[in-house]
């Protein structure tokens, strides 16, 4: 999922790390090109991008999660052990999160649509191929690489749309987008869940392959052609430095702490809550499991009003109402009845989303060189979250039932709320430094 803009404002903090060609995905752009030049609504090609970024949203999301509701079932035709059908799920994102940064790189010398184009249709191949594991190792193995091969996917399409659209309508173009990710992620979960009920996980799982095969077909004949992108040679010395150099920067740092953390909560809930639900008292079937990940319309206004709860409480008040959100989430969902745990996971989910989107926005705002791997970087701390939440989560459930998944999602949220608390105390002790400088020398206030 690509940081989401909230208009969050993190001041005038500056990254020092060498810039290059590679280092800044705005420098790619033809220097002779004209923004007036560029797609903006009313030119012929933009209704059609806007199209093919939401289809190629809607088939990452869905593939990327597609095992993520049929748990259950496969646990029991593998006759294996919630923490071990988890790696199905953790696998996949764990293979994004270590590709998005080499591929991000390699966009900036092969083309955006180059990339999303092979990305998606090496991951949808993989996807017609997973039905077909013979058992979890395969299956685990599979997914991996699916992963990795749709990490080209978040990696070029915000570089895409920077350089090919006009500024004035390049905040519309990224919501599209950013709207097929989450629907992609909502539908991909709740056609398998409705499809395993009826003929199996594996016909699940092949039926959201064919959807992403007709997305990936859809978005190969709408996307235009880059017309303002100019190749420039990746040099691995200076990429090393721009992320060194993000990597060393305190501030970055804290904000990748707090999107792994809040995935580590938001990956272990989803991946354990179906067997919750499929067990007593609950007895759910898979297609209404399947229909839990409704809730994540939720997560869409939640990001949506993220900018305004910024504006209104800054980016650190923002971060303590949603891990209070959060926590709230999880107490709640211990209770051992239906409205309960779904009022949970409303909480839980909102929470996620709003930490998410203050968080991810202050990447963006807060690295003045090198933005698109500072983005990058998000992710890829955004995607471990929710690889070591889905792994640690199924493995507390498995130890400890729902209220161990619980605990450690406490945990986890805890720690958010600790970076948050000293970022705040440092805030506030530099002020007062500052206050006591200007003081000294007599500069007013």
């Amino acid at each position: 999922m690509p940081p989401a803009d909230t208009r969050a404002s993190t001041g005038n903090h500056r990254v020092d790390a060498s810039a290059s060609p590679s280092s800044n995905q705005n420098q790619n752009t033809n220097p002779n090109s004209s923004e007036s030049e560029r797609m903006s609504p009313g030119h012929p090609g933009y209704l059609r991008m806007r199209l093919a970024l939401f289809t190629a949203g809607l088939a990452t999301f869905a593939l990327l999660y597609s095992t993520q509701a049929l748990l259950p079932a496969i646990s029991d035709d593998l006759r294996v052990q919630a923490d071990q059908a988890s790696w199905s799920v953790s696998a996949a994102t764990f293979g994004l999160a270590l590709a998005v940064v080499p591929l991000s790189a390699l966009s900036e010398r092969f083309g955006r649509r180059a990339m999303m184009t092979v990305s998606l249709t090496v991951a949808v191949v993989l996807a017609l191929l997973v039905p077909f594991a013979p058992d979890l190792g395969w299956l685990i193995g599979l997914r991996a690489v699916q992963g990795a091969a749709l990490a080209g996917i978040p990696a070029s399409a915000m570089a895409y749309l920077s350089e090919e659209v006009h500024p004035k309508a390049l905040i519309g173009a990224i919501g599209l987008f950013v709207a097929g990710n989450s629907v992609g992620g909502m539908s991909g979960r709740i056609v398998t869940g409705w499809v395993a009920d009826a003929w199996g996980w594996r016909v699940a799982l092949a039926a959201v392959g064919v959807m992403a095969l007709l997305c990936a077909a859809s978005f190969r004949m709408l996307l235009p052609k880059a017309r303002h992108f100019t190749p420039a040679e990746v040099s691995p010395r200076a990429l090393a430095r721009t992320l060194a150099g993000h990597l060393s920067d305190p501030l970055l740092c804290r904000l990748y702490a707090i999107g792994a953390l809040f995935m580590t909560v938001f990956g272990g809930v989803y991946t354990v809550i179906g067997y919750r639900l499929v067990a007593e008292p609950f007895g759910l079937s898979q297609s209404l499991i399947g229909s839990i990940f409704l809730i994540y319309l939720v997560g869409t206004v939640s990001s949506a009003a993220t900018g305004k709860l910024v504006g209104r409480l800054g980016r650190r008040g923002a971060l303590y109402v949603a891990v209070s959100t959060t926590a709230a989430g999880l107490l709640l969902s211990l209770l051992n009845s239906i409205p309960a745990v779904l009022a949970g996971l409303v909480l839980i989910t909102a929470g996620f989303f709003a930490g998410h989107a203050a968080a991810s926005s202050a990447v963006s705002r807060t690295a003045k060189t090198g933005r698109a791997q500072a983005a990058a970087l998000y992710q890829a701390s955004y995607y471990i979250g929710s690889s070591v939440g889905g792994a640690l989560g199924a493995l507390a459930f498995h130890a400890a039932g729902w209220g161990g998944t619980v605990a450690m999602g406490l945990v986890a949220v805890g720690g958010a709320a600790a970076i948050t608390v000293y970022a705040t105390r440092k805030a506030r002790a530099e002020r007062r430094a500052e206050a006591a400088r200007r003081e000294l020398v007599g500069v007013p206030a």
